[in-house]
């Protein structure tokens, strides 16, 4: 059994990789098959936290935290799997490369996506003026278009990366003790996803963080869509 386990996933070929290339699987695993979904998973369904007294208790800011913080490891280790593997021959680029190369175009793009999605505004982040206005409060044309790219290109992102990790798989020719793991824990966090969904638990942004008094502007827009709901509206 351990045998088979521990053997290559074709037998034909050797598991022979050096020390850059094994780090460099070993960090974007870690990124992008463990710690990039888990990050997302709880954007989408800790923003109420379980046992939150709400509305009376608003902008829970654990799930925001957990999310930038994990994906901030995930760029982390990216660039330094991305250093272990430099420089790269572009004659010999094979497809797992090219998708890896996409994956962190990707992640870059969301990163500048943050950084530039606006202001937050509403009564727990007023200007100092003390206004109210902010991008995300008012539900602006530009915290609009972030919403719709930002998670669009989370999901994409999210799947080009898992068929890139098992395309280093089979490029490596990993034993299957790696496949079964890797299968499994993305078993367990579908699985995770779909319980989370089926209870409910993703929930609208926008009156997680300031409740759903319809004098709020965002609660004036049509609902969101991503099989979220508004929990004021149940």
């Amino acid at each position: 059994m351990w045998d088979w386990l521990l053997s290559p996933v074709d037998p034909s070929r050797a598991h022979d990789v050096g020390l850059a290339v094994s780090w460099h699987a070993r960090l974007m695993v870690l990124g992008w098959g463990i710690l990039a979904p888990l990050a997302v998973i709880v954007a989408r369904f800790l923003k109420i936290m379980p046992g939150q007294d709400w509305p009376r208790e608003l902008d829970n800011p654990v799930w925001w935290r957990s999310h930038w913080m994990g994906q901030s490891v995930v760029f982390a280790l990216s660039i330094g799997a991305l250093v272990l593997v430099l420089p790269a021959d572009l004659s010999q680029m094979s497809l797992h490369r090219w998708m890896g190369y996409c994956v962190l175009l990707g992640m870059v793009v969301q990163v500048a996506l943050g950084v530039f999605r606006g202001s937050k505004g509403g009564p727990t982040a007023p200007a100092a003026d003390g206004s109210l206005r902010g991008h995300h409060y008012d539900m602006t044309p530009r915290r609009l278009g972030f919403e719709a790219v930002h998670k669009t290109l989370g999901y994409v992102v999210l799947v080009l990366a898992a068929v890139t990790i098992l395309m280093g798989l089979w490029e490596t020719n990993a034993p299957r003790w790696m496949w079964l793991a890797i299968g499994a824990w993305w078993v367990v966090l579908v699985g995770l996803f779909c319980i989370l969904q089926s209870r409910g638990m993703a929930v609208d942004t926008y009156q997680a963080i300031w409740g759903a008094d319809p004098q709020h502007p965002g609660n004036q827009r049509p609902a969101p869509k991503w099989g979220v709901r508004r929990p004021g509206n149940d």
